[in-house]
């Protein structure tokens, strides 16, 4: 019965819109940041589908309405980056900068360690693109051989543990400055770490979202090179 009620489409987009909003409330009544609502509705989909022994697969043709709306999404993320023009004219350079450094360190430092511990080289391309939005991601293992499905697991959990992590650590730090505290969240944890950042204003979040598409570009473009060198030796 529920695996049939998970093919409809109707229903999937109550269930997860049910969900996300019970996990909205939990994390506004507790303030606590690993129940935030993304990591936890995931969780909460998650016992769902293996309880009623649903495989993805089926999950997915029942929530084709929501990856349609994930285009739209993506694009309103263009109305905040305009209210937010000035910033980005302003800091633009900086911005790149920033963001560079933050796609080079992220692929060398993940590549290293793999390397240094041994992993083939079917496991560094796999993790290479760790810190890409999911869909760049996806595409940029499957371009250089590595697992696109564990990509995809790797990428959720460095976004769910970096946008959980991410306010309290720059807090720590005395990172004050808006552009600065966007910027991280963006380029550290995607998707959820705009998210994070949006919380902590319109600055912030419009400086996240911009920080996703220019990793997605550097990343793309550096791991390229870095495969190269990695060839070398």
């Amino acid at each position: 019965m529920m695996h049939a009620l998970l093919n409809n489409e109707l229903f999937v987009l109550t269930l997860v819109i049910g969900t996300y909003l019970m996990s909205l409330w939990i994390y506004r009544k507790t303030g606590l940041a690993f129940l935030h609502p993304v990591p936890l509705c995931i969780g909460v989909l998650i016992l769902i589908l293996t309880f009623t022994h649903t495989d993805y697969s089926t999950f997915t043709k029942g929530s084709r309405m929501i990856d349609f709306m994930l285009g739209p999404a993506v694009v309103a993320l263009g109305l905040i980056l305009y209210e937010q023009y000035e910033h980005v004219k302003k800091n633009f350079v900086p911005i790149l900068i920033t963001v560079f450094t933050g796609a080079l360190s992220g692929i060398i430092s993940v590549g290293g360690i793999a390397w240094l511990f041994g992993a083939d080289k079917v496991i560094i391309e796999t993790l290479l693109p760790k810190s890409v939005t999911t869909p760049i991601a996806i595409g940029i293992s499957q371009r250089f051989g590595g697992l696109p499905g564990l990509t995809a697991v790797i990428v959720v959990l460095v976004g769910v543990f970096g946008g959980i992590i991410g306010p309290y650590i720059l807090r720590k730090l005395k990172v004050t400055s808006s552009v600065a505290r966007g910027l991280a969240m963006g380029s550290g944890a995607h998707g959820l770490g705009m998210t994070r950042a949006l919380e902590l204003g319109a600055v912030e979040g419009a400086l996240g979202g911009l920080a996703i598409v220019l990793m997605g570009l550097m990343t793309a473009i550096l791991i390229p090179i870095v495969n190269f060198v990695i060839d070398l030796f």
